[in-house]
């Protein structure tokens, strides 16, 4: 136990032994006996040493006997063995101090534990250890298995730029993360990462093997529906005994039928199981469905490509004033339409064609870039106009391209529920590479690496962040030994094939910035809302009725606020924050090394005054609560029924060079042509359940608001500012409930249409379409 004086110095340790003393509610509980003169001053820390064989984890540690009732330390730490690990672990009081205000007795060992953290970035890092360093994404291929063509470029650096994640070295077959970012051994059976994991390892190869052919389509769209009220035989299933692991997902029919995989029906296909037909379902969906971050403001006319027309062809769209005026059924010249914010697009034209031509020559892969156009209605909603599918120049062919129309004729029709098709896989490619992966998983990752390697674990911005950064790392390890790796689940279910993580790169290299990643920002950069002082949270919205900006604008502020209240508790002058040299450390580490391949872009912003930092704190809390919530959560229940939100295409257009047999079948049986075009039945169950997963809130789920931290009780002001920090998250879930039930909002009520429930605080467990946990940890 350490101490010091009224002076502040260092005081002689004082040592006890620990002895077992019985258990409660689950927990081992030790005690020890400590005689501490009269004169010592206040405890600032405790030394503890592990004398057993196995490593243990520290929950807390309360020291009894003073005046003042107990004093807590709050550790939830793996202690591991002495004879292991050469380092005495340090806890700190539960007490928050900025570097200039820590009592000069503890600033020796405050500094000392941020050194064991940064490591000295020399060998391989061993299972105690708790060492914090960068490295590139150089893990995600096998590039000596050339017969799986398994190799992949490293991603970080000026070619393909990419923020850093943890060291990749691998240890007995897993990717190293510190001891303390890893939760399994501590979660009970239910928690999501565990199950993820049954479904990588054990569910999907049991689907491979009982789907022998995978580029078996589906031959009617009755075979879709029947695996939510018949499911599939997987005879495999049961010898992995993950009935008991996974009940939502695996459900016995009876005793004798453990064996069948039967799907919960989605949100989409409960409500309105042709749902997925409708125009004004396609357009309500990027508003208020799983990627509301890729709908954007049409600022100029004509719409013209940027790139280089003597390698993908004429730059002009085949979107033309012509056929909007058409579309718009004459009652608005396209310039009275773009003068009133009335044109929206979703852009995957120029970012995606580059890559048309690679993914086309995978195996079973179409591609196009698109463009599809809406026209804002009076009523708030979006109704779609055209969409543009462009192939650039191939094989000695011509660039291809061509605008689809919603239509009356037969033959229109299906083209447009074709062109629909690819778009929805555009966009859920772009989902989830970009507004999901990237923009949240991979982005966070260098702020926490920064937050653990300079922010010592007593600075009050690290105790204010660490809510957040829980679970993150672990779950972006796996993420890398099976989802995003070569021939992993994104590879072989999505758009891009073997060239994903390549366009996250290039999206991340000429798309992201910080400064964007706050939501008010966010909305202005897609021209989704402009600065207005006078509207509510200082935005006025072109489309008003924008469920995911509506309730995603509520929530900013409350974050906003409680992370005011905190900062100005701790730094009452900005003078504070410039003298800080942790904070100021951490931020230009994750500028200049966590996020370096982008360190001299000018639009990082500044870590000056309070205000700085209050901006960039809420930033970083809102990315991996609110942010994450909207995009994950709902992936289930959006795309669960895959014709609602297909991953992929394997065929082109059907007036794309068909052959004659071709068109002969989609004038014939245009059903069939369009089943050949969406995922196989491995593609489509593979995501299916791994979607079921990755929407589920475990029992043990740790929401926005619901649990004060015991640092933030030390503190009175702290302690009643989280207080109204959590009262003002359950008004939240009023506000969204009353605007569910305004009828006059039709992009959030309506016959069938289902409620925006994203952006509610709290949830049930299970797969809700609601909740915000506090942290990105599925």
């Amino acid at each position: 136990m350490k101490q010091w004086e009224e002076t502040g110095k260092e005081k002689a340790t004082i040592k006890a032994y620990a002895h077992r003393t019985g258990k409660k509610e689950g927990e081992v509980l030790y005690e020890a006996e400590f005689k501490v003169p009269a004169y010592f001053g206040e405890v600032g820390a405790v030394l503890v040493e592990n004398e057993h064989h196995k490593e243990m984890h520290v929950t807390q540690i309360l020291i009894h006997g003073f005046i003042l009732g107990p004093l807590r330390f709050t550790c939830n730490s793996w202690v591991h063995p002495k004879s292991d690990s050469p380092h005495t672990r340090i806890f700190f009081t539960n007490k928050s101090y900025l570097p200039s205000q820590t009592p000069s007795g503890l600033k020796r060992m405050r500094e000392k534990e941020l050194n064991i953290m940064r490591g000295d970035g020399v060998g391989q890092r061993k299972s105690f250890e708790r060492v914090y360093d960068y490295d590139t994404y150089n893990d995600l291929g096998e590039p000596d298995n050339h017969k799986a063509d398994l190799a992949r470029p490293v991603l970080g650096g000026s070619d393909l730029p990419y923020p850093r994640h943890p060291e990749s070295e691998k240890r007995s077959g897993s990717v190293y993360v510190p001891r303390d970012e890893q939760f399994s051994e501590i979660k009970g059976t239910t928690f999501s990462a565990k199950t993820v994991y049954s479904v990588l390892h054990a569910v999907v190869p049991s689907l491979e093997t009982a789907i022998v052919d995978p580029q078996l389509g589906f031959p009617h769209f009755t075979a879709v529906d029947s695996l939510y009220n018949q499911g599939m035989n997987i005879p495999t299933l049961k010898q992995h005994g993950l009935t008991s692991v996974l009940p939502r997902l695996v459900k016995a029919i009876h005793n004798i039928e453990e064996h069948i995989l039967r799907f919960e029906p989605p949100a989409i296909f409960d409500r309105n199981r042709f749902s997925w037909f409708s125009d004004e379902e396609f357009s309500r969906q990027t508003l208020a469905g799983l990627n509301p971050y890729s709908i954007k403001l049409v600022t100029e006319w004509p719409l013209k490509s940027k790139l280089d027309v003597d390698v993908y062809g004429p730059q002009e769209s085949a979107i033309t004033t012509e056929l909007v005026e058409k579309a718009i059924l004459g009652y608005m010249t396209v310039d009275q339409a773009l003068k009133q914010n009335r044109l929206f697009m979703l852009d995957y034209h120029d970012a995606f064609l580059p890559y048309v031509n690679k993914v086309r020559e995978l195996k079973g892969l179409s591609l196009y870039g698109s463009r599809t156009l809406f026209i804002l209605s009076k009523d708030q909603t979006l109704r779609p106009l055209a969409i543009e599918l462009t192939r650039p120049p191939c094989d000695g062919k011509d660039q291809w391209k061509q605008a689809f129309t919603p239509n009356w004729d037969a033959t229109s029709c299906w083209l447009w529920r074709f062109a629909k098709a690819h778009v929805l896989a555009h966009d859920a490619g772009y989902h989830q590479l970009v507004s999901h992966w990237l923009r949240t998983h991979c982005c966070t990752e260098p702020y926490i690496i920064a937050a653990n390697r300079q922010l010592s674990a007593m600075h009050p911005i690290y105790r204010l962040l660490h809510p957040h950064f829980r679970y993150t790392m672990e779950i972006n390890a796996l993420a890398r030994e099976a989802l995003i790796n070569a021939g992993g689940i994104i590879e072989s279910s999505f758009s891009f094939g073997k060239y994903s993580l390549e366009l996250s790169s290039v999206i991340y290299g000429s798309e992201w910035r910080f400064d964007h990643q706050a939501l008010p920002a966010d909305l202005i950069s897609r021209g989704m809302a402009i600065e207005d002082p006078t509207a509510p949270h200082g935005l006025k919205l072109h489309i008003e009725d924008y469920p995911f900006a509506n309730d995603g604008l509520v929530l900013w502020d409350i974050l906003k606020q409680w992370v005011s209240d905190y900062v100005n508790h701790y730094y009452p002058k900005s003078s504070l924050v410039e003298s800080d040299d942790e904070l100021q450390a951490w931020w230009t580490e994750i500028r200049t090394v966590g996020h370096g391949d982008k360190k001299d872009e000018p639009w990082w912003p500044n870590l000056k005054t309070t205000e700085d930092l209050i901006h960039i704190i809420t930033t970083m809390i809102w990315v991996t609560s609110g942010h994450h919530a909207a995009v994950n959560f709902g992936q289930y229940g959006y795309g669960g029924y895959f014709p609602n939100r297909p991953t992929l295409t394997r065929t082109p257009m059907p007036t794309e060079d068909p052959t004659e047999e071709e068109r002969k079948l989609f004038y014939e049986k245009p059903e069939v042509t369009l089943l050949k075009c969406f995922p196989s039945q491995i593609q489509a169950t593979r995501v299916m359940t791994i979607l079921d997963v990755l929407s589920n809130h475990s029992p043990d789920e740790e929401y926005i608001g619901e649990n004060m931290e015991a640092a933030f009780e030390e503190a009175a002001a702290i302690k009643a500012a989280f207080e109204k920090f959590s009262g003002r998250l359950k008004e939240l879930e009023g506000i969204i409930d009353e605007r569910n039930s305004n009828e006059k909002l039709k992009n959030r009520n309506g016959a069938g249409v289902v409620p925006y429930e994203l952006l509610k605080p709290v949830s049930p467990p299970g797969v809700t379409c609601m909740g915000v946990p506090n942290s990105i940890s599925i």
